[in-house]
């Protein structure tokens, strides 16, 4: 079963609280702290990348590839996240 939508943003939350920043993450570092088992991440990642382009929207996070803002629906390839101007009123 796939974990909530809560649980994955308080994940994400507290991993990017941990940084300083504008450090990044990248959103299978989300995936791995949720997956059951160690092969279990990768088919997390549609519900992390999801859960990212909405928090991006609401400007929690930013979704960059080479340091730059993009949006997580074009983007191909790996992303990073790091804070949004909104992120520390969005605390879980």
């Amino acid at each position: 079963m796939a974990p909530s939508d809560e649980a994955m943003r308080a994940v994400l939350w507290r991993l990017l609280e941990a940084r300083t920043p504008p450090a990044t993450l990248c959103p299978s570092e989300v995936a791995r702290a949720l997956a059951a088992g160690e092969s279990e991440w990768r088919a997390l990642m549609p519900a992390v990348r999801t859960l990212a382009g909405r928090l991006a929207h609401d400007g929690v996070v930013e979704v960059c590839q080479r340091g730059r803002a993009v949006d997580i629906a074009r983007a191909r390839g790996p992303v990073r996240l790091r804070r949004g101007p909104r992120f520390a009123a969005s605390r879980p």
